[in-house]
């Protein structure tokens, strides 16, 4: 069961976010799910925005992001962005068609007055990518080799009803992951097991960084000899032949 919505903590993404830009990127699949939901906004704030993945080209987008090396990583011709927190949007009431905010909201550290910001900011509609904690324990990732990663998602995890909860009406719906996803987030590579293996992969998922070394270790561990011997393609070798996969993301959209 996921914590209520007031329980989230900031992650220091000054200290931990430097590789984000490289391996953060759209993917043009997940990229037109979230489009296609935006539907005819024209102006967008992207809350929690990084290094500027998902932001629409085709629209007008001003990007807010907290953390200065997050900022410094958004390429040359992204959206505009203002240093700024999700609980506080320096912004007036009604600016946008409507706001967006991606893998981002289990990092406030005031989840309800995060998403009150969102309402109040958007004229039309929010959109909301996030994650089914029950789904994402069901991950080969987390539950064979990262139980920790579960454990930490577990106390962290804002559930899809609860943010409905605090937004309004809206529709909910899986976010399959392509086998071959341009990014890098935590199930990005849910059919390529050998890239969690490598540093620079995990250096940009939050997850490897926040849990203890000896459990990140001793999960490197484990996978490194499931591979190497076949165990890993014995248990989860059907995964190879699907084009997709749930491991968990939602996308939460929500009409005003």
């Amino acid at each position: 069961m996921a914590h209520c919505l007031a329980v989230s903590t900031n992650i220091p993404y000054d200290t931990i976010g430097s590789e984000y830009g490289a391996t953060r990127r759209t993917d043009p699949r997940i990229a037109a799910q979230i489009e296609h939901v935006l539907r005819d906004a024209a102006t967008i704030v992207n809350v929690g925005a990084g290094c500027g993945s998902y932001e629409p080209p085709s629209r007008t987008v001003v990007a807010v992001e907290p953390s200065s090396v997050m900022l410094a990583q958004r390429p040359p011709d992204a959206a505009p962005a203002v240093q700024a927190y999700a609980e506080a949007l320096p912004f007036a009431t009604g600016s946008f068609d409507a706001a967006m905010a991606i893998l981002t909201v289990h990092y406030w550290s005031d989840v309800p007055r995060g998403l009150a910001e969102l309402r109040r900011v958007a004229r039309r509609r929010i959109v909301v990518v996030s994650w089914d904690q029950e789904a994402r324990e069901s991950f080969w990732l987390l539950r064979e080799y990262f139980p920790a990663i579960a454990d930490l998602e577990r106390r962290r995890a804002i559930q899809s009803a609860e943010i409905l909860g605090a937004l309004g009406r809206g529709a909910v719906s899986p976010v399959p992951i392509p086998a071959d996803c341009m990014d890098g987030f935590l199930g990005g590579f849910w059919r390529r097991p050998e890239k969690y293996l490598e540093p620079q992969v995990r250096a940009g998922m939050s997850a490897f960084h926040e849990i203890a070394p000896e459990d990140r270790d001793a999960g490197l561990e484990r996978l490194a000899d499931d591979l190497e011997s076949g165990r890993w393609t014995e248990k989860f070798g059907d995964l190879l032949a699907l084009p997709s996969l749930d491991v968990g993301y939602r996308l939460i959209h929500v009409e005003l």
